[in-house]
């Protein structure tokens, strides 16, 4: 695996190299950068396999780099020390970063998955949702990457009607009746689209609030608009009142 590493701080550089020299993993690090400009350099003459991505740069950010760069065949992982909202659409896009300071079992994680990469095509999704998700804090434009088994989709997040909890995945109902069944868990999702207008409602439901037609308390259950129906949990029912009341 060839790796390109991008950071402004050289002792980061430094230690990301050392850390990555004492992994298994047959890894070649062509070369290094501090700034934007000749990071897009870099990767243009050595098209690498992965790139390490610093989000804040000296003289722009990761993202100004990737949005210069036409061919993306390669993976990016982002280094961040913390940055919410970046870290935001990072995980909506499905792509991977790591904190400063770097804890080796991360770094050993990031390659493992990396190692195992998914084909060019697949990337350049990924690629494409994270960078329109930088440009688009309000929910009608963010995107969410979904993996299945079979693919990977870009899906509009106000075009998910609801999700439900099925053992470690879960499944998508999306308007127009498409399902869509992810490797990841419910709580995943919850904590990713609960502020953009999601509840959980039950242990195994989370809805979309935009899609809820009405809630039947004589029997706690919401009647959706695709005219799917959801239980409502005894300890969620009032915070759904709650929350309705104030839309």
């Amino acid at each position: 695996m060839n790796i390109i590493i991008i950071d402004d701080e050289q002792q980061v550089r430094q230690t990301l190299k050392k850390m990555l020299s004492q992994l298994d993993t047959e890894i070649q690090v062509l070369g290094e950068a501090g700034n934007v400009q000749n990071g897009i350099s870099l990767v243009k003459e050595n098209q690498p396999d992965l790139i390490f991505l610093d989000i804040e740069l000296t003289d722009g950010t990761g993202f100004d780099l990737l949005k210069q760069i036409e061919d993306k065949t390669f993976q990016v992982i982002f280094i961040t020390a913390y940055h919410e909202y970046a870290i935001n659409a990072i995980k909506f896009s499905a792509l991977d970063y790591i904190l400063k300071p770097f804890d080796p079992e991360d770094i050993e994680r990031v390659i493992d998955k990396a190692s195992k990469a998914m084909e060019n095509e697949k990337l350049q999704i990924k690629l494409k949702a994270f960078l329109d998700n930088v440009e688009n804090i309000s929910k009608e434009g963010k995107k969410i990457v979904l993996n299945t088994s079979e693919s990977v989709h870009l899906v509009n997040i106000q075009d998910i009607v609801r999700c439900q909890s099925d053992g470690n995945y879960s499944r998508f109902h999306l308007n127009g009746g498409k399902v869509l069944l992810v490797s990841k868990t419910l709580k995943h999702f919850d904590e990713m689209l609960t502020p953009f207008g999601f509840f959980r409602v039950h242990q195994s439901h989370l809805v979309n609030l935009d899609y809820l037609d009405h809630l039947q308390k004589e029997n706690d259950t919401i009647l959706m608009k695709d005219e799917s129906t959801v239980p409502v949990s005894t300890r969620k029912k009032e915070q759904l009142i709650s929350l309705l009341g104030s839309l």
